[in-house]
């Protein structure tokens, strides 16, 4: 069965990587499983969906058929995680085009604040299976 949430974020960025763990330690579930960008995979979900304007600072759900992009993506990751996370969908009222701004501003400068690394982090076997889009 194909997976029905799948997470696209930037591999090789030490935030991005953290925000994955985040969302693996709040969904029990499984709900979620993750692909790096830089991976085929990723590309291909990418282009299946049409999405335009994807650089390395893109962060999407694809989720039942539907992309979602930027905080649109964050928003509907924190509606399915356990505890609170759910309150930041409240953070609709302020306009999506500020949310993106104030996000994109954020992720051109998340490699200087955070690091990033050579290649794709490569998780443990026992999360692989969250895991979709990796070489062998």
């Amino acid at each position: 069965m194909p997976a029905t949430r799948v997470v696209i974020y930037d591999g090789v960025c030490n935030f991005c990587n953290g925000a994955v763990r985040f969302i693996i330690k709040r969904d029990p579930n499984g709900l979620f499983v993750f692909a790096p960008m830089q991976s085929d995979y990723a590309q291909s979900l990418i282009r299946e969906h049409s999405v335009r304007n994807v650089g390395q600072d893109t962060f999407l759900l694809v989720k039942d058929g539907r992309c979602y992009i930027w905080t649109e993506a964050a928003l509907e990751i924190a509606g399915e995680l356990t505890g609170f996370w759910w309150l930041f969908k409240a953070t609709r009222i302020i306009p999506r085009k500020v949310r993106d701004y104030l996000y994109r501003a954020f992720a051109r400068n998340r490699y200087e604040l955070f690091g990033r690394t050579k290649e794709c982090q490569i998780p443990g076997p026992e999360l692989a299976k969250r895991f979709v889009g990796f070489k062998t």
